[in-house]
């Protein structure tokens, strides 16, 4: 009676065995385009390394259209994981790899031996609704495959157990505070010295009539509908144009309605541009938009730019597969509804993969009523965006293979540190928005500070991988590209362990502001963009969130002050950030940058917008003051492991920034709490602060303050609600 149970073990084991073998195999997945350009060639990135040997053993190999071999430059990059294809004419073409070329092979499995793509001289629109098909079928086809891997990876590991740029506004009145000289951006408060135009909240715009200081007016709010939700504002001459968000239940467009349900809408980002030539009387004289949610917006000269990005539902579930992929758009003085954009205003960007959409609308605002109106849809996500007065660029973040990850799957959602930036670059003609060329940075871009074009080069800072990573720490490069987006020149390997805090260039140089226990300020020489070099370093505590611009020897840091505090479990101190922190930089000596001046701000737990929103700066630089909203905490030890801290008051400060008198208070906007107060009111906390002739103004949610510029006293309160 034993030998059947023997039988039955056997049995158990035979199938543990082949479940252990089954769960051991490693899915190999690939990342790809299916579109590259002559001049960038085409790339694929695999989960998992190939052998080096198979670029010359035959084991991948190009094909063309007809099924015939073609001669190519195939490379293996990044440690294998990348597979890099240059020296193709524009045509059809199809990669081969064998089993043979994917290093210990016995174990792992390789999803396809195919991959399909197609290389054109430049970038063309979409021919049909098949070819945007076939781009979403490739992308949800990678995506579904990479899940799959995750799932089944995850499912073996637990059986196992950002010369001065800045806009500083005229003599008599306050301007957004723009990254760029003559590039306006979009903000939530904007004045012509005789109106304030504030956005608080998302129910309307409210127009105050600020030209009698002793009788502050809130004209009216401009609130037409529910569905519409304001977000940002311009001013043009006598327009104002209000940026928003808005959702239709079925966006307007009939074929993206099936037979048994309508398609969830995506939100459609709506710009309503009005007459303001009588603030009291507004007339909404032209609406568009484009669907997806606003990336970003620039106006220079009469022209007006904006970005939306959109993912379509259809790779999320199969029942939509039928639905018109294309992104809506609208333009009132066409029709009323939105409609679908073309096929031919419809172009795949080179190596994007994502089921996603850049679309850029161009609007002359010379003739608002009537002008004409350019939207095109690219595919390919963006992220970053930064404008000169020439050219739009836009950036990507490409999540690579990395060998670090050991045996789990390493694409883009599973090891994030490993990632790199594609930047576009469009040229910008009026209403024309042209593709130019892009390039592949290594490594990934803060925000808009980190990116500059001047004299016909960008320039670029970038963090790569992971600064907690103790076996392949972080590290910053800067790059400097010339008009066609070729790499002229580099600085690489700064400041390991740390990532950018912020950055800014300036003419012909360049700062740069690292962080882990201090706060080390780069000074970067850009003058030649073949030879870029470091002049000199700072290190001090703390870190700068934001640099300003003083004059070209002086730079202002916003950020923190920081405190090293002993690891009870050893190794590296714990840092901890103390109080807000105004650092004035003396650059004068590049080789040796110097701190001349520091103000700390309030303690542990204090906050403001400017540490990452540059647009919340006060400038007044003919008087040579800076400002920024503030609400401030001081911190209280309930006992010798445990801090608390307590609310101090909100309001704003004032500061005159000088090379000769450092940082000087000028102005103590703040109001202390009041009994029993815990926490600022939101509707009274200070989002922006402006000046007109020689008042000052603060604007909250609920009101707007007036301010004697020369005394600093509070002269008139407007209540907005």
């Amino acid at each position: 009676m034993r030998k059947p149970v023997i039988w039955i073990a056997s049995g158990v084991a035979i199938a543990f065995l082949a479940l252990a073998f089954a769960l051991s195999i490693q899915r190999v997945t690939v990342t790809a385009s299916g579109i590259a350009l002559t001049e960038k060639g085409w790339q694929a990135g695999f989960s998992a390394p190939l052998n080096q040997k198979a670029e010359r053993s035959g084991d991948l190999y190009i094909t063309d259209q007809e099924g015939n071999r073609v001669e190519a430059d195939i490379r293996l990059e990044n440690e294998g994981h990348t597979v890099h294809v240059n020296g193709l004419k524009p045509g059809a073409y199809t990669l081969h790899i064998k089993k043979e070329a994917v290093k210990g092979k016995r174990f792992k499995s390789l999803r396809s031996d195919k991959i399909d793509f197609t290389v054109h001289e430049t970038i063309t629109s979409v021919s049909s609704e098949k070819e945007l098909k076939a781009y979403f079928d490739r992308a949800k086809s990678m995506m579904e495959s990479e899940r799959k891997a995750l799932r089944q990876e995850s499912a073996t590991m637990e059986s196992a157990n950002d010369k001065a740029e800045a806009q500083s506004g005229s003599a008599d009145h306050s301007t957004t505070n723009n990254q760029v000289a003559g590039v306006d951006e979009a903000d939530t408060v904007k004045t012509d010295g005789e109106y304030i135009y504030s956005i608080m909240g998302n129910t309307g715009v409210t127009i105050s009539d600020i030209r009698n200081p002793k009788e502050l007016l809130k004209v009216l709010e401009l609130k037409e509908d529910e569905s519409f939700y304001p977000g940002s504002l311009f001013l043009h001459k006598d327009l104002l144009i209000v940026l928003g968000s808005k959702m239709s239940p079925d966006q307007g467009v009939s074929n993206r309605q099936a037979a048994d349900m309508i398609m969830p809408a995506n939100e459609m980002t709506v710009v309503r541009i009005y007459d303001v030539a009588k603030p009291e009387q507004p007339k909404l004289i032209r609406e568009i938009g484009a669907e997806g949610y606003l990336n970003g917006a620039r106006k220079t000269g009469d022209m007006l730019y904006f970005v939306t990005n959109i993912q379509p539902f259809y790779w999320i579930m199969e029942k939509w597969q039928e639905e018109d992929l294309r992104p809506a758009v609208l333009d009132s003085m066409e029709d009323d509804t939105p409609k679908l954009l073309e096929y031919q205003d419809i172009s795949i960007l080179p190596g994007a993969v994502e089921p996603k959409y850049s679309v850029i609308t161009a609007v002359d605002l010379s003739s608002p009523a009537k002008s004409e109106l350019v939207t095109k849809g690219y595919l390919g996500s963006s992220e970053q965006l930064y404008m000169s007065k020439e050219n739009l660029y836009l950036t990507a973040t490409i999540y690579e293979a990395s060998s670090s990850a050991g045996g789990q799957a390493r694409s883009m959602i599973w090891n994030p540190s490993s990632a790199n930036s594609e930047v576009f670059k469009f040229a910008l003609d009026g209403i024309n928005v042209a593709f130019q060329s892009s390039a592949t940075l290594k490594g990934t871009l803060l925000n808009q500070f980190s990116m500059d074009e001047h004299n016909g080069h960008f320039r670029a800072v970038t963090t790569e991988g992971n600064q907690w990573d103790e076996k392949n720490p972080s590290k910053n490069h800067l790059f400097i590209l010339d008009e066609n987006m070729k790499q002229v020149g580099s600085v690489e390997g700064l400041a390991k362990g740390e990532r950018i805090y912020s950055a800014r260039f300036m003419g012909e140089k360049a700062y740069m502001v690292t962080f882990r226990e201090t706060d080390p300020l780069f000074v970067i020489d850009v003058a030649d963009p073949a030879a870029p070099k470091v002049l000199g370093e700072l290190k001090i505590p703390g870190f700068s969130n934001y640099l300003h611009p003083l004059d070209e020897n002086h730079l202002i840091g916003f950020g923190y002050e920081t405190t090293a505090k002993k690891n009870p479990q050893g190794g590296e101190p714990i840092i901890l950030t103390e109080g807000m922190k105004i650092s004035l930089f003396d650059v004068s000596d590049f080789a040796n940058p110097k701190e001349k001046d520091t103000e700390i701000i309030g303690g542990r737990g204090s906050y403001s917008p400017i540490q990452h929103d540059h647009k919340s700066l006060f400038q007044h630089t003919q008087r040579n003051l800076y400002g920024f909203p503030a609400v401030l905490y001081e911190e209280r030890e309930r006992n010798k492991e445990f801090w608390d801290v307590d609310f101090l008051g909100a309001g704003a400060l004032i500061y005159e920034i000088t090379p000769e008198k450092g940082i000087v208070l000028k102005g103590d906007l703040l109001e202390g709490k009041q009994p029993g107060e815990q926490y600022v009111d939101w509707e009274k906390e200070i989002q922006r602060i402006l000046y007109s002739g020689d008042k000052l103004y603060t604007i909250s949610m609920k009101e707007i303050t007036q301010y004697g510029l020369d005394s600093m006293k509070k002269e008139n309160t407007l209540q907005l609600q």
